[in-house]
């Protein structure tokens, strides 16, 4: 489980005009939720928190706040919601974390070996799937979960049920769905009609043509 501290302060001021003039200032506004506690308004430093999120993976980092009044909460980042189109922060939504109580979220999926099928049938290995979703205790959250395909065949899949799970971690997503298989390659295929018929028009431009030549002759 990966950790990591962010500055935050907390705020009175809320509502659209209140955020656009934080962020105007260099804040990101912010909110904080959970277990026992009423969701209260926050603040951070911009620069200082978009040059962590460059180092850490968010989604499965616990972040411990340090507030300006002295206090701490462990958090996970719930959500981060940028500009459409300018990709700036807009706000984020930190959910506190209580131990022995568990916590559902997602961890990414990474595959792990040369799947035979590839290695030895000339198959594509196809990621379905890249991320599950798992319940645990916030001290057990895992920073990804690992599914070797080095065994996996030609026309062969594998699915949730067959990743490994650590310890105190219960897999939410359905261990029926596909996570991976290794498809047999697509050979070329026949020309389609269209493209058929596209062949096939300079032919006919040439024979119409010719006729045309063959009428005028016999005119003459």
């Amino acid at each position: 489980m990966a950790s990591t501290t962010v500055s935050a302060k907390f705020r009175t001021s809320t509502g659209k005009g209140a955020a656009r003039k934080l962020r105007a200032a260099g804040e990101i506004p912010a909110v904080i939720y959970g277990h026992g506690r009423e969701p209260q308004a926050l603040t951070l430093h911009n620069h200082t928190f978009e040059r962590l999120l460059e180092k850490v993976a968010y989604k499965t980092t616990v972040f411990e706040l340090t507030f300006d009044n002295g206090t701490t909460a462990k958090t996970l980042i719930r959500e981060i919601q940028r500009h459409s189109f300018k990709r700036f922060i807009q706000h984020v939504d930190f959910q506190e974390l209580v131990a022995g109580e568990k916590v559902t979220m997602k961890v990414p999926l990474i595959f792990v070996g040369t799947a035979t099928g590839v290695r030895e049938g000339g198959g594509i290995l196809e990621e379905v799937m890249r991320e599950v979703m798992i319940a645990c205790d916030p001290s057990n959250i895992p920073n990804h979960l690992e599914m070797n395909v080095a065994n996996l065949a030609v026309g062969h899949s594998y699915h949730v049920r067959d990743i490994p799970i650590p310890a105190g971690v219960e897999v939410v997503t359905d261990g029926d769905e596909t996570i991976c298989l290794v498809a047999i390659p697509k050979t070329s295929a026949e020309p389609s009609a269209a493209e058929a018929a596209a062949a096939a028009e300079p032919e006919l431009i040439r024979k119409a043509k010719a006729d045309e030549d063959a009428a005028a002759a016999e005119k003459k």
